[in-house]
């Protein structure tokens, strides 16, 4: 995943630059970078491998140094950029956040006309690389980006920076948002709402699906009018976005509380634990809304040790990643002994992380790990957007246990099957994964519930990852 910031001003740009990337360093862990463009000097460009130290780190000479009145700025697990590109458009930077399912036949397409690709450390070429190559098969920007938005299958969120402006494209159906904020001198345009607030910015506009505009420090034009179909990532909510974000004018924290509330309100008279926690951060919001409707007291019986540590899915190896997320954890032993624990975490992957987590809580002293999940089971790779270094749809817990339970790798129906949460199939599977795991009990929200958490129309929402539909 990457999350981006642009801005644009009619003065020097590189104090909102820094923060507002910055801002978007829950997205990314991997590589980040920085370009600005100053009427005098022209663009400058900075790119830093972020693993083993945070961006503001890495980027505190950058910070200083850079000058510019416009400059686009990106943090990603996957792909080094912005990049900065020579062609026929002239000289121009970009970031892309997104994913790109068709790119070997896009790459062949381009190589006959003699172009040629950089290859990443992996094999890959770069996807921002490639959208910019799409771009360039065309006269002008608002030709090529609408182009790149046609032939890309997955979705693409597009910043350009040139010395005319920053153009900012949403992808065609709007699965990534981008958020436009508003000051005296300036615009920015961020994956991120929240990231104006501290900033000095307003609310300014959400771009529509598809929609294409171009910042200037004198205003925000629109060169291609929003399109009516969109459907935007509902685990973003789950997931992905920070508390204090929004998306469509739907709060984050909010539709998480609201999740949390509509499990509790099926829990009714099911069970009785004696406190409700949530696995920090995604679940904390769930576990409120749960507490307050319920009754039962929010506590948290332990804690992440967070300063010097690495988001927990950072580093490339499972067993590592696995590791630092159970070193993390940091029990508070009078809110766990003899006690009968209701846990709430955003969602299960693979569940190596909660299994351990339910471990601990069991080896400090618990006797009873109720879980309660902030979605569905997910029972499909996101072929959309880039949530997980995973792959293989049976790389998921879910399908695992599915052709354990059948016998043999499931087919799209037997799947389907398991994912309707009325059939004794989705019961088999829910009760297996409770076991495997050493859960006391386990109950998943549906489709419906996390649709009528979010509070938008179903058909403006993707629940690909939950039910396959696209």
């Amino acid at each position: 995943m990457s999350g981006f910031f642009g801005v644009v001003s009619k003065e020097d740009c590189v104090f909102d630059l820094f923060y507002g990337t910055d801002y978007h360093s829950h997205l990314g862990t991997r590589r980040a970078g920085m370009v600005v463009y100053d009427p005098e000097s022209g663009f400058d460009k900075a790119l830093h491998n972020i693993e083993n130290s945070p961006f503001r780190t890495k980027f505190t000479s950058e910070s200083t140094s850079m000058h510019g009145t416009m400059g686009i700025g990106c943090i990603s697990d996957y792909e080094a950029q912005p990049m900065l590109i020579h062609s026929h458009h002239g000289t121009f930077a970009i970031t892309t956040t997104g994913k790109i399912n068709n790119s070997e036949k896009i790459v062949n397409e381009i190589l006959k006309n003699k172009a040629h690709f950089f290859i990443m450390r992996n094999g890959d070429i770069n996807p921002t690389e490639l959208t910019a190559a799409i771009i360039n098969q065309k006269d002008n920007f608002i030709e090529g980006i609408r182009y790149a938005q046609e032939i890309i299958e997955g979705s693409l969120s597009i910043l350009i920076l040139t010395p005319i402006g920053v153009y900012c494209a949403r992808d065609r159906l709007g699965r990534t948002p981008i958020a436009i904020g508003k000051k005296d001198d300036g615009y920015c345009a961020s994956f991120e709402s929240f990231v104006h607030q501290n900033l000095g910015y307003k609310n300014y506009k959400e771009l529509g699906p598809g929609e294409i505009v171009v910042m200037t420090a004198d205003g925000v034009r629109t060169l291609v009018a929003p399109g009516n179909e969109m459907k935007i990532c509902a685990f973003m909510w789950v997931y992905y976005g920070y508390p204090s974000s929004s998306y469509e004018g739907i709060s984050v924290e909010k539709m998480r509380y609201n999740c949390g509330k509509i499990l509790a309100q099926k829990d009714k008279g099911r069970i009785f634990p004696d406190l409700v926690a949530g696995v920090p951060d995604s679940g904390i919001a769930h576990a409120i809304g749960y507490a307050n409707e319920s009754g039962i007291p929010y506590a948290r019986p332990f804690v992440k040790y967070t300063p010097t540590w690495p988001r927990s899915f950072m580093p490339p190896n499972q067993t590592k990643r696995n590791l630092i997320a159970k070193m993390k954890l940091l029990a508070i032993h009078d809110l766990i002994e003899d006690k009968k624990l209701l846990l709430i975490d955003d969602s299960i992957v693979r569940g190596t992380q909660l299994r351990e987590t339910t471990d601990f809580l069991y080896e400090s002293g618990a006797k009873e790990v109720h879980i309660r999940l902030g979605c569905p089971p997910l029972m499909y790779v996101c072929k959309y957007l880039n949530f997980s270094r995973s792959n293989s749809d049976m790389d998921l817990i879910t399908r695992k246990v599915i052709a354990e339970l059948e016998g043999e790798t499931p087919n799209r129906e037997t799947v389907d099957e398991y994912a309707d949460p009325a059939t004794e199939k989705y019961q088999r599977m829910v009760d297996k994964i409770c076991e495997m795991m050493h859960f006391t009990s386990l109950r998943y929200p549906t489709v419906d519930d996390v649709i009528e958490a979010t509070g938008l129309p179903a058909d403006k929402l993707c629940t690909y990852c939950w039910n396959g539909k696209e």
